[in-house]
């Protein structure tokens, strides 16, 4: 026999199919998307973000791409890998604090829990990819000789047994919790209701629109929920309990997701975007000026730092951000 391929193929997805979902069932997904999404809101850590720096982000999307992996599958990596993370440190912290109750202090330290994480991270990083991938239906499953074949490449030299283990130890530390939502899942419910109220849009090039921009909004996020703060406090110089206040805003995936929409829809096709602002407010009770100054940001951030003066000078019209900032 053979040695085994590195991926196991499956039907190449052409993308969600939009106007095919019976209202009640679009109703229901919407209700317990937005269930969910309070939820997490609610119980959200305090270092929720931590592992969803620009560099880990990269790192996943690569990999993801280099294993022809779908966007679902990569957002939903970042995901497991952040509440894996998390969930990490705390066990490792609460065991630290009842070792030095016991009088061992030394037997964990600050130190020692930081080299644990980085010694491991990478191991943990391609377990959450090999398990997002298993979630697809759609696209390949990252099978062990490929996940070998790759963390070989970079020098690290587990067996398959240590990679198992790690899957198991991701499973375990989230209590098997995995097929979490992920932004896109909002983004393409949205654009379902968006379809079925009668929003008259280009659906599947805005769809391609949305997830490249939710991509950008995922590789950029530490400057555009900086923007996002600047505007919501009308100050350059936020303080630390501001900065910590504006953490649910940072993971609210139901606001990331009209933010994304109302982005390309202003790209894309600007007659509707007053239209589609609104419905986004009766939609998901996110304000229209929550959703405008979601959508600056983000042009703000790929137009660049060009102030709006200069770019008016450059183009000879108004820039994207005088269309997209409220006015006073």
């Amino acid at each position: 026999m053979g040695s085994p391929v590195p991926l196991e193929p499956r039907r190449r997805d052409s993308g969600p199919v939009f106007s095919g979902v019976a209202p009640e069932i679009i109703e229901d997904t919407l209700i317990h998307l937005a269930t969910e999404n309070e939820q997490y809101l609610s119980e959200l850590p305090e270092q929720a973000g931590c592992f969803k720096e620009t560099r880990i982000v990269e790192f996943i999307f690569l990999l993801s791409e280099k294993w022809h992996l779908n966007h679902s599958t990569r957002y939903q990596a970042v995901e497991l890998l952040e509440r894996f993370m998390i969930k990490q440190v705390e066990q490792m912290c609460g065991d630290r604090g009842n070792a030095k109750g016991r009088g061992q202090g030394q037997k964990s330290s600050w130190s020692s829990v930081r080299d644990q994480i980085v010694n491991t991270f990478v191991l943990r990083l391609v377990s959450c990819v090999q398990l997002a991938s298993k979630l697809s239906l759609h696209y390949s499953r990252v099978t062990s000789d490929t996940a070998l074949k790759f963390l070989q490449s970079l020098k690290y030299s587990y067996t398959k047994q240590e990679l198992l283990e790690s899957e198991l130890a991701v499973l375990n530390t989230l209590h098997y919790q995995i097929n979490v939502s992920t932004p896109l899942a909002y983004v393409e419910l949205l654009l379902e209701v968006l379809g079925y109220n009668g929003c008259l849009l280009p659906a599947k090039p805005l769809h391609q629109l949305c997830v490249q921009l939710l991509d950008f909004c995922y590789l950029t996020r530490e400057t555009i929920y900086d923007t996002l703060l600047k505007i919501a406090i009308d100050n350059s110089t936020p303080s630390e309990l501001q900065i910590a206040k504006f953490l649910t805003v940072k993971e609210d995936f139901m606001l990331l997701a009209v933010g994304v929409i109302s982005t390309g829809v202003f790209i894309l096709s600007l007659r509707h975007w007053d239209q589609v602002v609104e419905h986004l407010n009766c939609i998901t009770g996110i304000t229209s000026q929550s959703i405008l100054e979601f959508s600056y940001a983000v042009v703000k951030r790929i137009v660049g730092s060009t102030t709006p003066e200069q770019h008016r000078r450059n183009c000879g019209t108004k820039s994207a951000e005088d269309r997209i900032l409220p006015q006073t």
